[in-house]
């Protein structure tokens, strides 16, 4: 039984900033192409059974330079919708919604038809996205190249927890974690690792 492998996309301006970002597609700056390109060694040993990224260029980009070939993308990879918040600091947010928390409340509803999801909707993301490795698990490793909400939600869900539970894993820019098993229960085996 193999392993399921997460990456989390290179650095980019708004992961550097804190402004929440899914729809806009923003590249990786120097630092994040430094990032990915750092884990190539890291990955290199491994074959992967399956290899799946979210369609977005961040992550796309962080495949190809940690040296992952033949990746699949995966709309389910995308990153939390986060509606009317795209592009907002939870700072800029808590001006207006003190009480406001990503993990309990998700994302409003947000301009040009974008949505918002509650931790539910991504946790159902994330589900799909674990019985699509989980075919995959019995023939090797399993990589998954997406976002820090996103994989921090399957996280949990990967762990039998609720998708708000993901709060509990924080998840830097340009690492890789492996998710395990032992006596048959999953577990986190590996954590924010870099090169």
């Amino acid at each position: 039984m193999g392993d399921l492998l997460l990456v989390r996309h290179g650095e980019t301006e708004w992961s550097r900033s804190g402004q929440h970002t899914s729809f806009t597609d923003l590249p990786l700056t120097p630092h994040g192409e430094e990032q990915a390109a750092s884990l190539a060694p890291l990955l290199a040993d491994r074959t992967f059974a399956l290899v799946l990224t979210s369609p977005l260029a961040r992550a796309v980009r962080t495949a190809e330079l940690a040296g992952l070939t033949g990746t699949l993308r995966d709309a389910d990879l995308h990153e939390w919708y986060y509606g009317a918040y795209e592009g907002v600091t939870t700072k800029e947010i808590h001006r207006t919604r003190p009480d406001w928390d990503l993990w309990t409340d998700g994302g409003p509803p947000g301009p040009d038809g974008r949505p918002g999801e509650s931790p539910e909707e991504v946790g159902e993301r994330a589900d799909r996205v674990l019985a699509r490795a989980e075919k995959s698990l019995p023939e090797g490793d399993v990589m998954l190249v997406a976002h820090g909400h996103f994989l921090r939600v399957l996280t949990a869900r990967r762990l039998g927890l609720p998708p708000a539970r993901g709060q509990l894993f924080r998840l830097e820019t340009g690492t890789v974690s492996r998710l395990s098993t032992e006596h048959g229960r999953p577990v986190i085996a590996e954590w924010n690792s870099r090169a």
